[in-house]
């Protein structure tokens, strides 16, 4: 175990309270994930990557010196977010930051009566469960911090209900609740808790070959290309948002800019929600 770096009072900068920070991110091989710790480590963190497989990208940063710990599990397994905390902590002595990234989808392209309840409960355990269980895995540590963070990714379907991913949005609409409901909780103890809902991102979920527009360009008959290109024009800005805007938002979030914002959902969609 290596000695925790003592907080410096007066740092200056997002990035000078960064630096040294422990930060755990989950889903983290690629996409968004990937983005995250990019960003973290680019700040000066110790990251530990929560991820289902490893990646070239991952490995390549470990190769280099990155301050990078890569943990191989499945956090979809009730054990799996218990034992990639245990590794930060065993490695560097706590938690300082938990980004709660790890997610899937799988367009209902027949329905909602072709939604299964193995269905229900793949998604709700991938994309509800897991945070809860990395959260309160996490959490004693971040509370013995007096300054911890949790930023969770959640979904712009959150609060945009869509029958194409009926059990997702609302699998994310449960997982934007109970950030809110424990930034109340912890709040007052020193530990803030926010959440990023994304609109369509530029990553393997969407654009891969099994991704959202390759799903239901197949049962539409339509070119993924097109599918794609019709999502991103429903946004103000027409376009995709990149994986780096997401992480420099939760980047912001986990630092001393966002010292007094906790309980907050920040979307970032390009202007897709036209709502309040």
């Amino acid at each position: 175990m290596t000695a925790r770096p003592s907080r410096t009072a007066g740092a200056s900068g997002a990035d000078a309270d960064l630096t040294g920070r422990t930060v755990v991110v989950t889903g983290a091989g690629r996409g968004i994930g990937l983005a995250v710790v990019e960003a973290f480590l680019a700040a000066g963190s110790r990251v530990v990557a929560g991820s289902r497989k490893r990646t070239e990208a991952l490995d390549r940063h470990v190769k280099q010196g990155a301050e990078l710990t890569v943990v191989e599990l499945d956090l979809a397994t009730p054990g799996g977010p218990d034992a990639l905390v245990a590794e930060a902590v065993a490695t560097h002595g706590g938690v300082d930051v938990l980004v709660n990234n790890v997610g899937a989808v799988r367009p209902r392209v027949d329905g909602f009566l072709g939604v299964t309840d193995e269905d229900w409960d793949w998604t709700f355990t991938v994309n509800f469960m897991a945070a809860v269980r990395t959260t309160r895995a996490a959490l004693p540590h971040l509370l013995a911090t007096g300054a911890g963070s949790i930023v969770t990714v959640s979904s712009v379907n959150a609060r945009l209900p869509d029958p194409l991913v009926i059990d997702y949005g609302a699998a994310k609409a449960a997982l934007t609740n109970f950030c809110k409901a424990l930034s109340k909780e912890v709040g007052s103890r020193g530990v803030r808790v926010n959440t990023i809902g994304p609109g369509p991102v530029e990553t393997a979920l969407w654009q891969g070959a099994d991704g959202v527009a390759a799903t239901v360009g197949q049962s539409r008959g339509v070119d993924p290309h097109e599918v794609a290109r019709g999502a991103a024009g429903q946004s103000a800005t027409g376009r995709f948002t990149r994986p780096s805007e997401v992480a420099d938002l939760v980047l912001y979030l986990a630092g001393p800019r966002a010292a007094n914002i906790t309980g907050a959902d920040f979307v970032i969609d390009g202007g897709l929600v036209d709502s309040l």
